[in-house]
């Protein structure tokens, strides 16, 4: 058996890309046709049968601001910006949408620690100036034991209570000098212990309440 193949067939790569690829092909072929019109007001009316359409593709965003809108200026782009009617809207000018914007700088925070992160350099210069007292010490005590969950989180091997005494050294430059005998910490298994405990209230389902 013979088997003939078309040689008119056209490949979809070889189609037109398409503009707005989430309206569809027919969809651009009609704004296509919609351009080869040339009665201006045959051609409106065409135009406003594909907007009719093109809503229908989308009936979940027909409550959302400005959808009408916004299918225009869509129609506007996939014409190219060539179709001569009468617009209900502005449409956005070509030149407007092959601008880029503008580069938002990113912020540049040094942090010499990132596994403590930015919150425990605010805390520490917060701490600093606190009145001596045992609101401080409770206070720095939190800090500590914060720094020493944030190193087991980053290294659960373990971390010696000396490191977090010498970190919160450095970072407060020097202001607040503890030691074991003067600042006591949480042992690294309970910290672990507790982040487990933690991690496995986040993974349970939520449980939908009866009436």
């Amino acid at each position: 058996m013979t088997t003939t193949y078309d040689t008119a067939m056209e490949y979809y790569t070889e189609k037109e890309k398409l503009i707005l690829p989430e309206y569809g092909r027919n969809i651009q072929q009609m704004v296509n046709h919609a351009l080869t019109i040339e009665d201006k007001a045959e051609r409106t009316r065409c135009v406003h049968s594909i907007i009719a359409i093109m809503g229908k593709l989308f009936p979940h965003l027909r409550d959302v601001n400005d959808f009408k809108h916004k299918l225009w200026d869509h129609l506007a782009i996939m014409s190219n910006f060539t179709l001569d009617i009468d617009y209900p809207y502005e449409v956005p000018k070509q030149e407007i949408l092959n601008t880029k914007p503008e580069r938002i700088p990113y912020p540049s925070i040094h942090i010499k620690y990132r596994h403590y992160g930015k919150t425990v350099d605010t805390m520490v210069k917060k701490a600093i100036e606190y009145p001596e007292g045992d609101d401080k010490k409770r206070f720095i005590e939190l800090i500590a034991n914060y720094m020493k969950k944030s190193f087991l989180t980053w290294n659960k091997e373990g971390v010696d209570d000396e490191k977090i005494y010498e970190d919160l050294k450095e970072l407060s430059n020097g202001q607040l000098i503890y030691t074991s005998e003067s600042l006591k910490l949480k042992e690294s298994k309970e910290i672990l212990a507790q982040n487990k405990v933690n991690k496995s209230k986040q993974n349970i389902p939520h449980k939908k309440i009866k009436k």
